[in-house]
């Protein structure tokens, strides 16, 4: 089985790419076409520099991977993809083999999280209409990763059941620290899960973004439209 897992930034997504990665039969990905996306845009982004220097930019090869055998000898495959990593004219039919799952998180607390490590955001850097537009051309499963950290057991438990994937509860924990598969990107923005051995608990009242309201609205209804749709 290939995983694309598809999600916006600051949404749980590293977590998630540590409890499948956890397991003994998956190898693991992070963000693969990040490094073209920043080479295509040209756009100033956290350790710009870095990650090009380190990490695959032509988006054929890397399309090419993705399409290729697991790597690792392992069984399973799964990838942690950013859906505004994805432009106009990057391959995408490799993703036609996917399990393709879509990773939601409210735009108010993905607006406070992103806000705290990139001052400057903008609708198109969060992935909302992104997000919406390939789940409307590839499908797949919507989850909320408010009902995970609510629930961990219980939402990755569905989760499997709903792609075919036996359950693992190594799934539910993972040691302290960075992984070797972290993109070179890690040391600017993994700090807070590199401290976790596991989900963190429920999320309380939503945060005050105010000073983003105009982006807040923006965001809403695209989050929406896949919130009605997630397990």
């Amino acid at each position: 089985m290939k995983i694309a897992m598809w999600s916006g930034p600051r949404n749980l997504s590293t977590a998630m790419m540590y409890a499948f990665g956890n397991r003994p039969d998956f190898a693991i990905w992070d963000e693969p076409f990040y490094a073209p996306y920043l080479d295509a845009t040209g756009l100033d982004h956290p350790m710009r520099d870095a990650i090009l220097a380190a990490h695959e930019t032509d988006p054929a090869q890397v399309a090419s991977r993705c399409a290729g055998p697991v790597p690792d000898g392992k069984k399973h495959f799964y990838m942690k993809h950013m859906p505004h990593h994805m432009l106009d004219g990057f391959p995408l039919d490799w993703a036609q083999d996917c399990v393709n799952i879509h990773l939601i998180r409210h735009p108010a607390r993905v607006i406070a999280s992103y806000g705290a490590k990139r001052a400057a955001m903008t609708l198109e850097d969060i992935g909302f209409p992104q997000q919406l537009a390939l789940y409307e051309k590839l499908g797949g499963i919507v989850i909320d990763s408010a009902d995970i950290r609510a629930d961990p057991d219980g939402m990755l438990r569905k989760l499997c059941e709903n792609i075919g994937l036996d359950f693992d509860p190594a799934m539910l924990c993972w040691p302290a620290g960075a992984r070797r598969d972290d993109g070179v990107w890690a040391a600017h923005w993994y700090g807070a899960v590199h401290q976790s051995t596991g989900f963190a608990g429920a999320e309380g009242a939503l945060p005050d973004v105010a000073g983003h309201q105009i982006l807040l609205d923006q965001s809403l209804p695209y989050y929406d439209a896949l919130a009605a749709r997630k397990l």
